[in-house]
Formats: structure tokens, sequence, C-alpha cells
């Protein structure tokens, strides 16, 4: 399984072990290189689920963010049509990647880093994903 947090400056990638009992960051990629990656990560081993994170606002609607993912969801769906895609509920990612970060000793000039809040929030997606379903 591979995690995706989905922006639009950066793509966040995490990915299971393979007993699907913890997930951990992969990297960040440019939008437009996310599906090359996609292809190279599925060459080492076999990617069953994409999880992705779904942008709800602080009401659980839908929003602008919400139609940026879908319009990912359809490209990964056109690149990967075997692949079955499931939508996570991301909402306050974001927040704990920077505990997560915190708790681990990251020093602050490494925590205001996009791109390392960004791969480690497409972990806390895939793992809540994990200990939610598996």
């Amino acid at each position: 399984m591979v995690g995706i947090d989905v922006g639009t400056k950066r793509v966040g990638l995490a990915r299971t072990d393979l007993l699907k009992t913890i997930a951990s960051p992969v990297g960040t990629y440019a939008p437009d290189q996310v599906i090359d990656e996609l292809k190279s990560i599925e060459e080492e081993a076999p990617i069953d689920k994409f999880i992705v994170g779904w942008p709800l606002t602080p009401k659980g609607e839908e929003g602008s963010a919400t139609i940026m993912v879908e319009k990912f969801i359809k490209k990964l769906s056109r690149s990967f049509p075997d692949i079955e895609i499931i939508k996570v509920d991301e909402s306050h990612t974001s927040n704990k990647a920077m505990e997560v970060m915190i708790e681990s000793g990251v020093p602050q000039k490494k925590r205001k880093q996009k791109e390392r809040l960004d791969r480690i929030a497409a972990a806390i997606i895939l793992q809540t994903y994990l200990d939610q379903n598996i």
C-alpha cells in the first residue's frame, strides 16, 4: 500500500512494510513527477492500494482542495487502472506530522521544510487507514 498526501506544490508519499502494519515516509515529489515515481515504487514491489488523503473542510465538507485531489485521483486511476484507490479524511494530518517531528527531536529549522512535513503527513494518512482496517 502507498499513502499519498496531495498538494498543489508537492505530493508526499509513504509505503507500508511487508506485513502492512507500519507506514513509513518515502519522499516528496512535484505533482508532475508523482506518477513516474509511483511506477518506480511498483517495480520494486506490487502496490495493492493507494490511500489518498481527502481534504475536508473543518465542517466536514468538500471544497476546492477536494476538487484538486479528485483530479489527481482521476490521473492516478488512468495510470494504475487495476489498483484500488481509497480516500481517507486527512483532517489535522499536518498538525500531527508537526507533533511527530517535535516528539522525534527534529530541529526547528528542519521542521520548517515543507517537503518533510508532506511525506510525514502521507505516512500518517496511511497509518490511519492501517489502524482502522487491518
